[in-house]
């Protein structure tokens, strides 16, 4: 198997890239792992995943040394929408991803990461989008994703220019949101995890919902929609059980 899913608690599931021999780089039956995966998590009924990656790295990227594809263009376009539906998966998952980073994160394993909610990045890890080095592009959301993180101009620097980006520059740029030492990514990853996990389900998918759409929308549409995810959560109740355990502390 190049993905494991496994059941980490009731609530919290891994999805975890097994390839360590390759750093985990991307071939089609890795895809085909990972959209599994997220199946998996839905039976499980999970409500936050971690996406790590077994051995030294979270990720490499594509695999290079695969042999080369003999295909179509629509075959083409076909492979790479399936990397697409990657991303799509993260975002449409209903509670929050967090991906769990060490080592290399490079090109389609930076976009795996930056599809996700949260970042967490042991001190070990290198991010990079090396893609226009070897004469590709980006296909898997960092043209949208990456400048929302770090600002147009920075998102060009780092894809135009290749270098590679450690820990410390992700964290102040904003591809990382906690910084943890070598060796600790996916513990804390899994800590925050359990912590989401607590909280009222349906508030915290609405507020990944309101975030991500707030991110593309105007003020006034935002507004609007916060007001219709308001009144659900008042229909769920759980913002009086919410308040009820407030006032018990």
């Amino acid at each position: 198997m190049l993905v494991d899913y496994i059941r980490h608690s009731e609530a919290v599931g891994i999805i975890r890239l097994n390839r360590p021999e390759r750093l985990n780089a991307v071939t089609p039956e890795l895809i085909d792992g990972l959209l599994a995966g997220f199946d998996q998590a839905d039976e499980h009924g999970a409500r936050v995943l971690v996406l790590a990656g077994s051995g030294r790295s979270f990720c490499a990227g594509w695999d290079l040394r695969q042999p080369v594809l003999k295909e179509s263009r629509e075959q083409a376009r076909a492979r790479l929408q399936r990397l697409q539906d990657v991303t799509r998966r993260t975002r449409a998952f209903p509670g929050p991803v967090i991906a769990a980073v060490q080592g290399y994160a490079l090109g389609a394993g930076a976009e795996f990461a930056l599809g996700c909610d949260l970042v967490v990045a042991g001190e070990d890890a290198v991010f990079g989008f090396p893609e226009v080095e070897v004469g590709l592009s980006g296909t898997n959301g960092a043209s949208a994703l990456l400048p929302r993180l770090v600002g147009l101009g920075r998102a060009k620097e780092l894809v135009f220019l290749g270098e590679r980006c450690d820990a410390t520059r992700a964290r102040e740029f904003g591809l990382v949101c906690r910084l943890v030492p070598a060796g600790a990514h996916e513990h804390a990853a899994l800590e925050i995890a359990e912590q989401l996990a607590s909280k009222p389900p349906e508030a915290l998918r609405l507020a990944k919902r309101l975030l991500d759409e707030g991110a593309q929308s105007s003020v006034d549409a935002a507004l609007q929609a916060e007001v219709k995810a308001a009144l659900a959560t008042l229909d769920s109740g759980e913002s009086a059980a919410a308040a009820g355990r407030f006032q018990d502390r």
